[in-house]
This record gives C-alpha cells, structure tokens and sequence, in this order.
C-alpha cells in the first residue's frame, strides 16, 4: 500500500511539482508521527482489512463537503498539531476509489446489456457529481494547504494542457462493401450511384469524412501548438455482430486510409474489438496486426463499444503491450467516470498494485450526448453542457479528450453533432 499512497500523494500534487514534496504530506491517525509532516491527512478506515472490498467501503450520502469541494470519505474538520495542519478529509481514499474503478470492483452484477458499468448507476451520477473532476479539485485543495504551512508551491494555473481530437473507425465507408451495395440498390440510390460508392473515389462514400476531420482538426493544431494530438483508431478484429462491418488493416481502402493519416501527422490506436472486451487475451493479436501494416509500434488503445468490462481487465492491456488507454469514459453520459480529466496510472483495485499502463480519461463522446438511449439532448442542452465540462478542466488545468466517429459529421443529417464538434473546436481554440 505504501507505493499506492506515494503515488496518490503526487497525483494531487501534479506532476510539476517537486517528488520531494511528497514526503511532506503523511497519511497516519498516529498522533506522534504529526510532526514529520507539514500535512496530515487523516485515514477514514476504507482500507482497513475488515473494510475493503466490502460494501459498506462504498461512500454514502450525504457527503461532508471542505470549502465547497464534497469529499468522499472522511470529514471537514481540520486543525493544527503545532505548525502541522491536520485534516480529517480522507483525500487518499477519495482519490482512489475514483480512479480505481473501485465500485465496479464491488458492484460486479452491475452492468448494462454490454457487460458494461452504466454511468448513470455510479455514485458520482447519483450525487450529482459526474460533471466535476473531483481529485482535480482535491489537487487545488491540497496546494491551498501547503501554501498555508508556508511551503513555496505555486497556484494551478488555469488552462487546458492537452487536446486530444481522437476518432473511432467504427464504419469508415457505407457502400464499399458488397453489402453495402445492396443498402444502396435497397435505397433506391440508383445503379451508377452505387458503382460509384462500391468502385469509385473514396471520396464519393457518404461515410468518408476524414479529409474534413483532417482539415478542422489540423486548423486547431495552428492555433493551439504543442497541446492538439489527433488519434484515429482502427479495428484489426473481431467476429462478433457488433464488431461488424468488419475491415482489416491490409485491406486497400484502409491502408490508404492508414497512409493518409501519416501524411497528416495523425497518430493511429488500435480499436480493440468487441470480442476483444468479452476476451481481452486477444487484444495482443490485434495490436500485432496493426503494427505489422504499419510498419511501427502501437501503444495507444481504445476498446469498441467502450467494451472494457472489468477493472482488473487493464492488467491484460499492459501485459499486450499498450501504454496509454482511451477507454475510460461511460457510454450513457458524458463526464469524468475517474473523477479526474488527467492522464493517471492504472491502479487495479483487486491487487492494489500500481502499473505503468496510463489511462486517458474520456470526457465526451458525441452519440452519449444525442442518442435517445443516452443523454438525448437537443443541440442546445449538449453545448451548454459541454461548455461546462470544458470551463471546470480549464479551471483545474487539466486535459481533454473527445471522441467523434467518422459517421457523425456525415453532412445533410439530422445530427447537430457535426455543428456541435466544430463549435467545441472554436471553444478550446479561443480559452
């Protein structure tokens, strides 16, 4: 445990702040150790043996709040042990059941029709907490306190450190297929239409949106230099329906496709299938296929359908070779499912071990915003909502990640999501 709490310690603190700071702040309910530290935050008894893991570990309403910020365990009294300041807010175990995915680890029954956790089953949802990036805030808390005992720690900076512009190739044509062919012949498209989308330029598939993609991702990479990162990720397997259509990187199309990414400086991820969340032992097999086209290692990864069924299924990505995980947001709601808009390091909550795989928390995804099945907002409703998200990871200065699939900036829908992603674009582009 003591590697885990080292580690939870300089997470709150950020990484631009000094290691040694960490050793100033002490996680112990023994009086006598006070004086080692300058902080003291007292333990709540989550991880206590006769504690952990069960459900009465959960948090419960209502939450004791310390200058505004709810806090998930422990209390809002402090004090001061001489020149220590000492605070009954359990920020350690708060932290961590936030990162950790600790409540789908005791809520193991609780899953959606895609052995998924839903968000709106989450404590945060429930405690109106999901669209607050809660171990951010803790961080402003905790430099607050330093500052208070002296210690020459400077302010969070307001801003958004890092862009991610990130894009699941789901379905990237509608009528290259043989199958595609008959959608088109079924919808009265016409026989010369349908040649065209089956044999034609690529860019005559309704579905083709990259070029634009390309073109207003890059337009914010100008403006925003050094924070913007574009990552398309590609399926390279698969067998399930819901893996369908099903695309392989060697195939033509594709590999132009995967060219075309290079030629514009975009990174590529491996789209780990839906079979693969059912079966994360084949992650590793898919990952290889993409490389082998690519010429080039991949490390980044994000599972199709959010398909990353249990916590300790990250373990598996680490071991198959990826870095940087994707994954980590919920598919009915837009939020921060972490509690947190930073990239952390997996910690699996069943060993309590730190790794070296990071997770990139997913903020917003475009169908959890629209789709009736999820939040259905009209266009309005999603771009104030957005906003929001957006204006508490400046607050905090942390990062963000967006997914958009290719099929939902299709021009002359009904979707506003084409309108909303470019209008976010300008958001970030001007805070």
């Amino acid at each position: 445990m003591k590697e885990v709490i080292q580690y939870i310690i300089q997470f709150l603190l950020g990484d631009d702040v000094p290691g040694e700071l960490v050793n100033s702040i002490g996680y112990t309910s023994d009086p006598t150790e006070y004086y080692r530290y300058n902080i003291v935050l007292r333990p709540s008894g989550f991880f206590d043996n006769n504690q952990y893991g069960s459900t009465a570990s959960l948090p419960q309403h209502p939450l004791e709040e310390i200058n505004g910020v709810p806090i998930l365990y422990g209390t809002a009294k402090t004090e001061w042990y001489g020149t220590t300041k000492v605070i009954d807010a359990d920020l350690i175990a708060s932290t961590y059941f936030l990162i950790t995915r600790y409540e789908e680890m005791i809520k193991r029954t609780t899953r959606d029709e895609h052995g998924r956790f839903p968000g709106k089953q989450s404590f945060l949802y429930q405690a109106g907490l999901l669209d607050r990036p809660l171990a951010d805030e803790y961080r402003l808390l905790v430099r607050t306190w330093l500052q208070e005992c002296l210690i020459p720690i400077h302010p969070v900076t307001p801003g958004i450190r890092k862009i991610y512009l990130t894009h699941d190739v789901d379905m990237p044509f509608l009528y290259r297929s043989w199958k595609g062919m008959v959608r088109s012949v079924l919808k009265r498209r016409g026989i010369l239409t349908t040649l065209k989308g089956k044999f034609g330029a690529l860019k005559n598939d309704p579905y083709y949106t990259f070029p634009w993609l390309f073109s207003v991702n890059k337009q914010l990479e100008e403006k925003c230099r050094n924070t913007v990162e574009s990552i398309f990720f590609f399926k390279t397997g698969g067998n399930t329906p819901y893996d369908k259509p099903h695309y392989r990187p060697k195939d033509r199309a594709i590999a132009k496709l995967l060219k075309n990414c290079a030629v514009q400086q975009a990174s590529i991820g491996l789209h780990a299938s839906y079979e693969a969340g059912m079966n994360p032992l084949i992650i590793k097999e898919e990952r290889k296929r993409l490389e082998e086209q690519l010429q080039e290692n991949v490390y980044y990864n994000r599972n199709h359908y959010l398909m990353n069924r249990e916590p300790e299924d990250m373990d598996i990505l680490e071991t198959a070779g990826i870095t940087h995980d994707f994954t980590m947001g919920y598919a009915d709601i837009a939020g921060f499912r972490l509690g947190t808009s930073r990239p952390v390091r997996w910690i699996n909550p069943v060993t309590r071990r730190v790794s070296s795989l990071k997770l990139q928390p997913l903020v917003i995804m475009d169908c959890s915003l629209e789709e009736k099945r999820y939040m259905a907002l009209n266009y309005n409703e999603a771009r104030e909502y957005t906003s929001k998200l957006i204006h508490r990871i400046h607050q905090t200065g942390g990062e963000i990640v967006l997914l958009w699939h290719n099929t939902s900036v299709v021009e002359n829908t009904d979707s506003y999501l084409r309108t909303l992603y470019i209008d976010i674009l300008n958001e970030l582009a001007e805070i």
